[in-house]
């Protein structure tokens, strides 16, 4: 625990001990009259020096509610005063320490029965936890505690009843320690993927698309599985209930009309008011599941939408090296989404007279505003941009050509973009993580090859090029984050098993060796420093990391998938590429390990049943042997790249195998493949089942069970 810095000087402008940090959301709190320390070993031991409990907070630089508590409570004098004697206060930026916030979050959960930031814990100085909670008002107010009250409880209990306490402690502590103990199970079978899809098809909602009610989420996890629902089932209803949640998506308020890209979710049923914040992972998750659904209906629509999120990527969350920020906050000027709202009279100002009409009803702006009116009942005439209809019926009802209005909308949103850049921007969280930069490499990747586009291959190399030059230690072994050109953290399972997505992705359209031979390596560090032994399964921290209450072994997948639903998806990839079958049975083992937990509530694992389908249904390894470059095997490519084929592993021997040669030994299978006549030839394997060697497009084609 090297966070703590050794300067305790305070001055008039830093009254703590985050100055230094390199978190933007430490910093967010440098200014605080509360004296936060980040997470060290300095803080504890003050802690048990002055015979204080610790409080813990733990949030994000662009969490709305983080930001409310900050200015209610931690920058008043009273409360900092109170806090000050009573706690040695801890911040945390979860987002930096994903395996602090995992164990106190689900202390949170076994208190309260829910979960949220910003996350606050009292805890022992020895980090065992007796009070959790997440947001607290300053003063207590309709039957939640005020911070102040909150203080003065515990000062007293701490002073009077600590027996109390520290046996709430050990029981609190004791019971996480339990939880985290899995036991393995039996083989999944096809009824768990069922039950899932059943159980979202109930929840699905007909009218506004999505799941459930307010508030509503993207849920990109389930969108992709539903694909693949439908693709082995021909469950018609299962591909409409993701066409329908895109669309719905892509035309409300969740989705920035002007400058693209998603917010985080909407608050409403209806898609249309946001939380403003955007965070990297939902742009390169949910960009997935717009190109799976072109690749699964051919429907330019969705490559459309994929298009413009990696537009907002690049032109706002690119950093001058080619890696990726992590987030835009949701307020500015410490008002939330005031950077993306309207007034009718702005929009009458800003645009020519003759597109006014257009805007007002395309974007449906209206004199009362939809912001707090929608939410509050309030008029304040702001807007929050939306399309209340789909583009195809806007312009018949515009009387123009889909040509003709789509020129028109483009028009209108470069003149409101230009003005919005006169605005005051929201805060941009410049640090650099390697799991979410892993996640956008692997949808970049996908899109390359869907969209036979290659920029979006260079974007994907040149990120990964940077975490490997920049955020590994003298040892090679990975970090998390990055920033202002200090790297530091060592990294957790969702770093090594999203940027692994990642690679495999890269690997699958540029077929360079140099990318096997570093998914190999980085697979096998993993398993040095995370597989657990004993039970299976991928523990979140690696075995030499900082000891914490107990050790987690995340499954659910959350707004991120876990590490271990995407380590298992990679090892059945890495068995298929290397022919090595000791990864597979891995895979096999974690899945008997889990499935009795998901077996339990199916929706919360659906990027881990993402791997389960693959288990169960056709899968199709793919050998290409030969010269690529030939104008008849890059047909063939694209056309294979462009179909919705969720099973499909390919793997490249070269015609040039002097490339080959350095990695050739990792992969000593290939030796006895050729080619036919010289020409690229494919080895295609369904459910490991091969058939004859072909240089026959249409017989690939139809191996592959693609339409010709």
């Amino acid at each position: 625990m090297s966070d703590c810095e050794k300067s305790n000087i305070q001055d008039k402008r830093s009254l703590n001990n985050l100055k230094d940090a390199h978190s933007p959301y430490l910093l967010q709190h440098a200014d605080n009259p509360v004296n936060w320390y980040p997470w060290c070993d300095e803080a504890f031991n003050k802690a048990r020096e002055e015979d204080k409990p610790v409080f813990l907070s733990i949030g994000y630089s662009t969490c709305h509610w983080c930001h409310v508590m900050e200015h209610e409570s931690f920058e008043d004098s009273e409360v900092a005063r109170l806090m000050n004697e009573t706690f040695v206060s801890i911040k945390v930026d979860r987002e930096e320490r994903p395996d602090i916030d995992t164990i106190y979050m689900k202390v949170c959960q076994m208190v309260t029965g829910s979960g949220g930031w910003p996350l606050t814990i009292i805890m022992t100085p020895e980090k065992k936890p007796f009070f959790a909670g997440t947001y607290f008002p300053k003063y207590s107010l309709y039957g939640r505690i005020g911070v102040i009250d909150l203080t003065l409880r515990v000062r007293e209990l701490w002073g009077n009843n600590r027996n109390d306490l520290l046996q709430s402690a050990k029981e609190l502590t004791t019971h996480l320690q339990e939880r985290e103990s899995v036991s393995g199970g039996e083989q999944p079978g096809v009824e768990m993927l069922h039950a899932a899809y059943t159980r979202l098809e109930a929840l699905f909602d007909p009218q506004n698309a999505g799941f459930g009610n307010a508030p509503k989420f993207p849920t990109p996890h389930s969108l992709r599985f539903l694909l693949r629902h439908w693709k082995h089932s021909d469950s018609i209803s299962s591909l409409q209930m993701v066409e329908q949640t895109l669309r719905h998506m892509r035309y409300g308020g969740i989705y920035d009309q002007i400058g693209f890209g998603f917010h985080r979710y909407a608050t409403d049923s209806k898609w249309l008011v946001p939380h403003f914040e955007k965070m990297l992972y939902d742009q390169a998750l949910i960009s997935m599941v717009y190109i799976e659904a072109y690749q699964a209906t051919d429907d330019l629509f969705y490559r459309k939408v994929a298009d413009e999120i990696f537009t907002y990527v690049f032109n706002d969350m690119t950093s001058e090296d080619g890696a990726f920020y992590s987030a835009e906050d949701a307020d500015s000027e410490g008002v939330e989404g005031k950077y993306y709202l309207y007034s009718k009279q702005e929009i009458e100002k800003i645009l020519d007279r003759g597109d006014i009409p257009f805007a007002l009803d395309v974007f449906g702006i209206k004199e009362d505003g939809n912001y707090n009116v929608e939410t509050t009942g309030h008029k304040n005439g702001l807007n929050i941009l939306h399309m209340d209809e789909l583009k195809d019926k806007l312009a018949q009802r515009f009387g123009l050509t889909q040509k003709q209005f789509d020129a028109k909308l483009e028009k209108v949103r470069a003149v409101l973009l230009e003005h919005r850049k006169q605005r005051i921007r929201p805060a941009k969280d410049d640090k650099i993580l390697t799991d979410w930069n892993g996640l956008m490499i692997a949808s970049l990747a996908k899109a390359a090859k869907a969209f036979d586009e290659p920029l979006y291959a260079q974007m994907a190399q040149q990120c990964l090029d940077f975490i490997l030059k920049n955020m590994r230690d003298k040892k090679g072994r990975l970090l998390h984050r990055y920033r202002n050109g200090h790297a530091g953290i060592q990294a957790h399972l969702d770093d090594y098993a999203f940027l692994m997505w990642g690679i495999f992705e890269l690997y699958q359209y540029s077929f360079d060796p140099n990318l096997l031979t570093l998914l190999i390596n980085i697979q096998n560090d993993m398993l040095v420093h995370f597989w657990d032994d004993k039970n299976s399964g991928f523990f979140m921290t690696s075995h030499d990391a900082e000891e914490l209450l107990a050790r987690s072994k995340e499954i659910y997948d959350g707004s991120i998938p876990s590490g271990n639903s995407v380590a298992f998806q990679n090892l059945m990839r890495l068995s298929a590429l290397t022919g090595d079958p000791s990864y597979e049975a891995k895979a096999h083992k974690m899945a008997a390990l889990f499935t009795p937990e998901i077996s339990k509530q199916p929706l919360g694992y659906t990027e881990f049943l993402i791997g389960i389908n693959y288990l169960l249904h056709e899968r199709y390894d793919v050998i290409v042997v030969g010269d690529i470059t030939q104008e008849q095997a890059r047909s063939l490519l694209r056309t294979i790249w462009k179909s919705f084929i969720p099973g499909n592993i390919m793997i490249l021997k070269p015609d040039n195998m002097a490339i080959f040669a350095k990695h050739q030994d990792l992969i000593t299978y290939l030796d006895s493949y050729k080619t036919i006549d010289g020409n690229a030839t494919f080895y295609v394997c369904k459910n490991k089942q091969c058939s004859a060697p072909t240089d026959d497009p249409h017989e690939i084609l139809r191996l592959l069970g693609i339409s010709q």
